[in-house]
């Protein structure tokens, strides 16, 4: 093989490296319509993005990358960011975090989606659970789901009082306040649907089994309590729309374009530039000619099935 056959060998290699990385996004996105055509039937005002795959690709790869380098100053700046995604079940959150964490070191930007209290976390100053998983310096912490728990759906199903509530909604504006002078920067996302969209997205749900686990008896409900959860979600806008971390209202009924249009958002938030790397140089394998190889027994290894 001559230098030029063995370059563009080297050239297809790389290519495929690059294809590979893109295919964790592409399974997800066929994983969003694998069931969709069956549901078409009993959704007339069916409403897939009419975003083009190959720009929404494009943007999304472009986004990524610029979070990269919002990662690296926030790391090179000791920059300590909190972002809240709240929204109706099956608004679209979880879609959003996935995509921002896609490419991301997890010891930088990290998730934090917190099951029910424990009966000890029941009886805690109400904020203590959330305090531990804020971010220390060079750090990004996006909450799927937050303390506005409280005012949604502990409210909407009765898990905490009237006066809790109350207390709450004097509470969130100093506790945010607190985090600010702190030094985080806070930003806030409501993820916005339709109720036609919703009913859609837990039909998906119910007839796909990969997805079923994401239905929950308190999602069922939200379709029983939807008003009430809109009286919920338009006081608490009101009440902890604060100069200091006012709320961001992402329009998500269009999956793609709500995720492009939080990704993009969020980016403006900081005053982010590229930070300059040292070169990096591979250094030279040290061989050691007396080196044998240990041949392993052939039980170890897992079956290559594929």
């Amino acid at each position: 093989m001559n230098d030029e056959q063995k370059g563009e060998g080297t050239l297809d290699w790389v290519e495929a490296e690059l294809l590979d990385s893109f295919d964790e996004e592409l399974e997800m996105e066929i994983d969003d319509v694998r069931i969709a055509m069956e549901l078409r039937s009993i959704k007339r005002w069916w409403s897939d993005s009419t975003l083009d795959r190959r720009q929404y690709f494009l943007e999304l790869f472009r986004l990524q990358a610029e979070l990269v380098k919002l990662q690296d100053w926030i790391v090179d700046t000791g920059q300590k960011v909190v972002v809240v995604f709240e929204g109706r079940d099956a608004a679209g959150k979880g879609g959003v975090i996935k995509r921002i964490t896609q490419r991301l070191n997890p010891r930088i930007c990290r998730v934090v989606a917190l099951a029910a209290p424990s009966e000890r976390e029941v009886t805690q100053w109400y904020f203590q659970r959330y305090v531990p998983h804020l971010p220390a310096a060079g750090e990004m912490v996006l909450f799927d789901r937050s303390w506005y728990n409280r005012a949604g759906v502990e409210r909407v199903m009765d898990f905490a009082s009237d006066e809790e509530v109350d207390q709450f909604f004097r509470d969130v504006p100093e506790f945010e306040r607190m985090l600010v002078r702190s030094g985080i920067k806070l930003i806030k996302y409501w993820f916005s649907i339709t109720d036609e969209e919703q009913q859609f997205r837990f039909l998906m749900r119910i007839h796909d089994p990969m997805k079923q686990w994401k239905l929950s008896p308190m999602d069922l409900q939200s379709r029983v309590r939807w008003e009430d959860y809109t009286t919920a979600k338009e006081e608490m806008l009101m009440q902890t729309n604060i100069d200091e971390a006012n709320w961001w209202i992402v329009q998500a009924n269009d999956k793609k374009r709500g995720r492009l249009n939080c990704i993009d958002h969020l980016l403006a938030q900081f005053p982010y530039k590229e930070v300059e790397r040292d070169p990096v140089k591979l250094p030279e394998r040290v061989f050691n000619p007396d080196y044998e190889r240990s041949s392993l027994p052939s039980e170890l290894y897992v079956p290559e099935k594929y």
